[in-house]
């Protein structure tokens, strides 16, 4: 999960959080959005290059609770074919967190 801003002022933890999850070596990856409150070209990147790091490897990444604005972000990149949209996932109802951007998680298998 991806909580707060995806943006130019967080892009320092950005390869921390890539180096992990693409060392889990997973074929599938989810990115659950609900909590993002503002991503940007910088935000897009990141998950652009989590997405083609996927690729590369045969596997593919899933999208879930991004809203229009973000895909919008993403389709301006030329970048939305790289994933998987999840049009189905519901976001809890909470109000999205505030703060630091926290790491995504892989879906895994059950």
């Amino acid at each position: 999960m991806i909580a707060g801003d995806l943006d130019l002022a967080e892009r320092e933890q950005f390869p921390e959080i890539a180096a992990r999850v693409v060392g889990l070596r997973r074929q599938l990856l989810v990115i659950d959005m609900c909590r993002v409150t503002f991503m940007d070209s910088t935000g897009a990147a990141f998950l652009i290059s989590l997405a083609d790091s996927g690729r590369r490897r045969g596997g593919a990444t899933v999208l879930r609770g991004a809203d229009e604005r973000d895909l919008f972000v993403l389709e301006v990149c030329g970048a939305l074919d790289l994933f998987r949209i999840d049009r189905d996932h519901r976001c809890e109802s909470a109000a999205p967190a505030t703060g630091a951007t926290s790491t995504p998680v892989p879906h895994r298998p059950v």
